[in-house]
């Protein structure tokens, strides 16, 4: 078997997808859609915090996008600095700034599974379903680094104790609830990975018998 053909499988026959149409058309929508879902993903806020206090009675909102922050991000950096909190804008610099060149290599890989009719299209698929997930737990690391590492010397140190904010739902900073959600990005992201997914399913049922075939036409 050519090395080409061991990585993006046998080509299907003119005949049998006449016959079978739906049988390969179902994966490459499947993979297709989630692509498209991947890249709207890119332009649409996946993380947001509210603060909310009696002095702030609508509350303060942060907006986390995959290359920046939005909302009343200073407002809130000037609250943390009295309690020896970083500014947010210095979290994630390396992962804002490739970001959308990171996310933008995931959609080619997936693109590049849809033509792969061979075990390969694990390889292309495996890193857009493991994104939202490294995307949270990226998250988690730099939330957990700022909250944990307070500056002892600020004017408000003593009134609260390092913290870790939650990813999901409601927490206590001094004065402060804090509630977070995951916005319309990164839900779009993890239907993207379910759809993958289930396009790896229909993916096998519909190329592995070809693949199996090629292979034992080779090797007898």
């Amino acid at each position: 078997m050519k090395d080409w053909k061991l990585i993006f499988g046998p080509r299907i026959p003119g005949e049998l997808l006449h016959r079978e149409r739906k049988r390969f058309i179902v994966p490459s929508l499947l993979l297709g859609f989630a692509a498209l879902l991947l890249l709207m993903s890119m332009f649409l806020p996946y993380w947001k915090l509210t603060l909310l206090a009696p002095q702030y009675p609508d509350g303060l909102k942060m907006e986390a996008y995959v290359n920046h922050v939005s909302g009343d991000v200073d407002e809130i950096d000037e609250l943390n600095h009295y309690i020896g909190m970083r500014p947010l804008k210095e979290a994630a610099q390396l992962e804002r700034s490739t970001s959308l060149v990171l996310i933008s290599s995931l959609i080619l890989l997936i693109v590049a599974g849809i033509y792969t009719h061979s075990p390969f299209v694990l390889f292309f698929a495996i890193p857009a379903i493991c994104y939202p997930f490294i995307f949270l737990g990226d998250m988690y690391f730099w939330m957990h680094n700022f909250g944990m590492n307070l500056n002892p010397h600020a004017p408000l140190s003593s009134a609260v104790k390092p913290f870790v904010p939650p990813l999901l739902g409601e927490g206590l900073v001094g004065q402060f609830k804090t509630v977070a959600t995951w916005e319309i990005g990164l839900i779009l992201s993890i239907i993207a990975s379910v759809l993958i997914v289930v396009g790896l399913v229909y993916h096998r049922k519909a190329y592995k018998p070809l693949f199996e075939m090629e292979v034992h036409t080779v090797t007898v």
